[in-house]
């Protein structure tokens, strides 16, 4: 990606009986992940914002979980993000 692209990101509902619970960018400086959103019908969407101008890796995660089990949600897809600055002229 570079600097200020955004990109939508869609979680079509799952086959197993897990919902999307959350997303999550290990590097918030390159990569921000926000307006989380889950539809009735188990879809999710979330904006993928370059905010760095500098080069760098985020690992974006989205877990999901049973809902009706206790315990804690568990990643289950991962995109990995490559930011590279612009060329300057010289």
């Amino acid at each position: 990606m570079r600097p200020g692209t955004v990109v939508s990101l869609v979680l079509r509902p799952r086959a197993d009986d897990k919902r999307w619970t959350a997303i999550r960018s290990s590097a918030p400086v390159f990569v921000l992940a926000s307006g989380w959103q889950l539809d009735t019908d188990g879809t999710a969407h979330a904006s993928l914002r370059c905010a760095g101008t500098r080069g760098g890796t985020a690992r974006i995660t989205a877990t999901a979980k049973a809902p009706d089990v206790a315990g804690a949600a568990r990643v289950a897809f991962t995109l990995d993000v490559s930011v590279v600055p612009y060329t300057t002229q010289g």
